[in-house]
């Protein structure tokens, strides 16, 4: 089941409300409970067994780290690192394991195990609790219960954002329900919804599109290049902002997640902005723990090899996405060397840099392969033997026109400074506390009608 479909909105999430609402506070977090196992067993029965117990081990793990003491503790925390990681290696790279064995060799048949939906996603909030409380920086979770709300939170469950429990913690045991927070959530569900259908889907189709084309060329690769960097954008970010917004409506308030990374100016800044959560994880739970940059200089080129290299894979199970990890490796040890004072003193050629890169990088994150990649940038940057445009690439331009140049401005904080600059003034207040809610109907009229007539809905974020 996704946010965005039919069953979701008109059904699960309206049940869900009901029930939530109608029962004590004392019985909220089973509400969230019971229908976040009933969320992720909806397309994923068989693998419900592999969420709940890795929600008991944890609870369990949690509850021996509070009560075992410092040198101990520590051998308890790596052996229940160990289990998890353990299980989100099992399931997500023994394939790729036995193919770069077979590759050099080898003859082990391949596993083929299923992904298990957002198996990513939990194992690092699982891993955040268990570090925190050996660390000291949160409580042991005592009642089971909240302790499975928060692993298996549907809102924030399949694809982000990364939620700390230390984020939360104090939410699981009191938390404020407000017509005012409701509203926003809603508000920001309705526009996370809007980028998802509106503005992703039909991203993604162009890109389908060109996947199939009999007629490439030069800029119809670019074109695809810039429509998948919008896609990604506005899949994940839209995802995103319709889990805050469910987060809000339940009294939880989530990390932001996305802050228009594609206004960036260095390679810094971008990763300062996109997927906020995942890169503050890596930095807490693994960076730092490393040693950081209080290291000697080859031990810190390591450090950001080592980050960039598991960041990439975290992605996928496949080259092509540890290739994509060390090329930011690269880039921000290229910045930090001294090429970022450079990108200050020249704020337009900075902005290309960085789009040029992402893109660059989107096309190696996308690819089947790194044969496929390759051929994909080699076209990009020399042309090959394909003409520079095609028949096709001006038709599709012409048609996906007004959805590129809509996407490209919602990509900026244009929109929302126009928007806060008029609350500013009296009587934009009052005409934007009139047109909004007749804006959001509307909004949910048209996107309800592309879910009824349109099947193309998946999350890119939902296999990893």
């Amino acid at each position: 089941m996704v946010f965005s479909s039919i069953p979701f909105l008109y059904y699960f999430l309206p049940l869900v409300l009901i029930c939530y609402f109608a029962v004590p506070f004392r019985f909220k977090n089973f509400i969230l409970l019971i229908f976040s196992l009933v969320f992720y067993s909806w397309g994923e029965p068989r693998y419900i067994i592999l969420m709940v117990f890795s929600i008991i081990m944890a609870y369990a793990e949690g509850f021996l780290l509070g009560k075992t003491q410092r040198k101990k503790a520590a051998v308890v925390l790596a052996a229940a690192c160990c289990v998890h990681i353990g299980l989100l290696i099992c399931f997500k790279y023994t394939d790729f394991l036995i193919e770069n064995v077979n590759a050099v060799g080898g003859h082990i048949p391949l596993i083929k195990l299923a992904l298990p939906v957002g198996i990513s996603f939990y194992t690092f909030q699982i891993l955040s609790y268990l570090v925190d409380v050996y660390r000291k920086n949160c409580q042991v979770q005592k009642n089971l219960i909240s302790f499975g709300a928060y692993v298996s939170m549907f809102p924030q469950l399949i694809a982000g954002p990364i939620v700390r429990y230390s984020d939360i913690e104090k939410q699981l045991v009191y938390r404020t329900h407000t017509v005012d927070q409701a509203a926003l959530g809603i508000r920001r569900f309705m526009l996370g919804m809007g980028k998802k259908v509106l503005l992703a889907n039909s991203l993604g189709k162009l890109c389908d599109i060109f996947q199939i084309t009999s007629d490439p060329s030069v800029l119809y690769y670019w074109l695809y290049a810039i429509a998948f960097c919008l896609q990604i954008y506005f899949d994940f970010s839209g995802y995103s902002d319709m889990a805050i917004g469910l987060g809000k409506i339940f009294g939880f308030h989530f990390p932001e997640n996305f802050d228009y990374p594609y206004v960036s100016k260095s390679i810094q800044e971008f990763w300062r902005r996109w997927h906020m959560t995942l890169g503050s994880w890596f930095r807490d739970y693994v960076y730092i723990p490393m040693g950081g940059n209080r290291v000697s200089k080859g031990r810190w080129f390591f450090n950001i090899a080592t980050v960039w290299f598991l960041t990439g894979l975290w992605h996928g199970a496949a080259w092509n996405f540890v290739v994509w990890g060390l090329m930011f490796a690269v880039l921000l040890l290229v910045e930090k060397a001294g090429f970022l004072h450079f990108l200050n003193r020249h704020k337009v050629f900075s902005h290309i840099y960085v789009m040029l890169m992402v893109a660059v990088s989107f096309v190696i994150f996308n690819a089947a392969d790194m044969k496929e990649a390759l051929q994909y940038l080699r076209v990009m940057f020399t042309g090959g033997s394909l003409p520079f445009l095609s028949q096709e690439f001006l038709y599709y331009l012409r048609s996906y026109g007004v959805i590129l140049l809509l996407a490209i401005v919602g990509a900026t904080p244009m929109i929302p400074e126009s928007i806060k600059k008029l609350r500013e003034k009296k009587w934009g207040n009052t005409i934007l506390n009139i047109v909004e809610p007749i804006f959001l109907v509307l909004l949910f009229v048209v996107i309800t009608s592309f879910l009824v007539n349109d099947s193309y809905n998946p999350f890119l974020y939902f296999r990893f």
